[in-house]
């Protein structure tokens, strides 16, 4: 197996479009998450979501925007942007050996969500006819593909909120095995439809409005807590041999070092502690390090009950005695749950915290709670503690989970 290098990072997200923007915003605190304003709104409980501030027409000619759902859009532009940072990945590849490995947990869910006003609200037979190709879930990967002419594996993961994450994994294992020489990997999701909200609303996940302060809304870990807030965006990295990368001096973001995939098995919706422990353990045998060699956590944190205890308790499983002296972040707080692009925006986000060497934030972390009793790096930004090596987890319902190893380039 190969070492593999994050040359380069592109992003579409709630708290900002560039690496900078995006981290000084999770460094700050400075959370995206606002009252919702919308058709859905008057129909919804606590309408609020992270939104990402973004003009199709900059990106995009009319054509495209009638046949790209936004979380197309999202994915091709991250993917772009990606692909220019990496500063020439592409340029003398057999594009027959990169590859797409794009997660998504509900895909084009807006256009489905219109077709079907259409045929039910207004009792009209009047379907667009590109709406499966809005609405299918390879969408994007595909047009990432055949806009950059890809001719490699293309391949959509859907694993709920680890869709990313395993998406992320399995790019590098192809990757470290030589079976490609260049992977865009990551995840895209645009889930802010009234059809989709409610359904999440139906499943009392979604957290009450702080009315003193929305923006608090999503408070992982705390005692108060009272569930996650949707959000919206993509984020892509581009994964290489690590040879590759130094010899055509690229900028190495990190490495990719270890990966571990199980699943629950045992409820569709109620994390497992076991399965979450299980998924970490896996990670370190893949990277080949130990426990003791983790400085950092990037947890799933969603801000849920019953979440929030499982990840805690599997933290301690694994860590043992340690546990309680590891830094974990919970970045949801500030940029919402991006659902199936989670994974790749916390990916992306742990590299930046071990770049800069700073522990990234658990915002509106106010009450202890008992059951919760790690450091979460409570409000402030810790410089000096990200460490060099970090675990960036996914857990999904379904019981998908998925762990990535994440090691400083410095």
């Amino acid at each position: 197996m190969m070492r593999v290098a994050v040359t380069g990072i592109g992003l579409v997200t709630p708290l900002g479009h560039s690496t900078r923007e995006v981290f000084e915003s999770a460094c700050a605190g400075r959370s995206a998450i606002r009252p919702f304003v919308g058709a859905a709104t008057a129909r919804l409980r606590s309408p609020l979501a992270a939104t990402v501030q973004f003009d199709a027409a900059e990106h995009f000619d009319v054509q495209q925007q009638r046949l790209l759902d936004r979380v197309t859009q999202f994915a091709v532009v991250a993917a772009r942007r990606a692909i220019a940072d990496s500063c020439g990945a592409l340029t003398s590849l057999n594009r027959d050996r990169v590859g797409v490995f794009l997660g998504t947990g509900m895909a084009g869910i807006a256009s489905m969500d219109d077709g079907y006003r259409t045929l039910y609200a207004d009792a009209s037979d009047r379907i667009k006819p590109t709406l499966i190709l809005q609405g299918m879930h390879n969408a994007a990967a595909a047009w990432i593909g055949i806009e950059n002419r890809l001719t490699g594996p293309n391949l959509t993961y859907s694993t709920a909120c680890s869709s990313s994450g395993v998406a992320i994994g399995e790019a590098w294992l192809r990757v470290a095995s030589g079976a490609v020489d260049l992977a865009v990997a990551g995840g895209s999701e645009a889930p802010l439809a009234l059809g989709s909200m409610k359904a999440w609303e139906a499943m009392h996940t979604l957290a009450s409005s702080d009315v003193a302060a929305p923006s608090a809304s999503c408070k992982p870990f705390s005692k108060n807590r009272s569930g996650m807030v949707l959000g919206e965006g993509a984020a892509i990295v581009l994964l290489e041999p690590m040879d590759a990368a130094l010899a055509r001096n690229a900028t190495i973001h990190g490495e990719l070092i270890g990966y571990g995939l199980t699943t629950d098995s045992s409820h569709i919706a109620r994390p497992s502690a076991q399965g979450q422990a299980s998924a970490m353990r896996a990670a370190l045998q893949s990277a080949g390090i130990t426990a003791d060699e983790v400085d950092s956590i990037n947890a799933h944190g969603t801000g849920t009950l019953a979440n929030d205890v499982a990840e805690t308790s599997a933290i301690r499983s694994v860590f043992g005695d340690r546990a309680g002296v590891i830094p974990v972040s919970a970045t949801k707080a500030i940029h919402g749950h991006l659902l199936g692009a989670a994974g790749a925006i916390e990916c992306v986000l742990a590299l930046l915290a071990m770049r800069h060497r700073i522990a990234l934030p658990t915002m509106h972390l106010e009450q202890s709670d008992p059951e919760c009793d790690l450091d979460y790096v409570a409000k402030v930004a810790r410089p000096g503690a990200a460490g060099n090596v970090m675990l960036s987890n996914s857990f999904a319902f379904g019981g998908t989970n998925a762990v990535l190893v994440l090691r400083s380039s410095q």
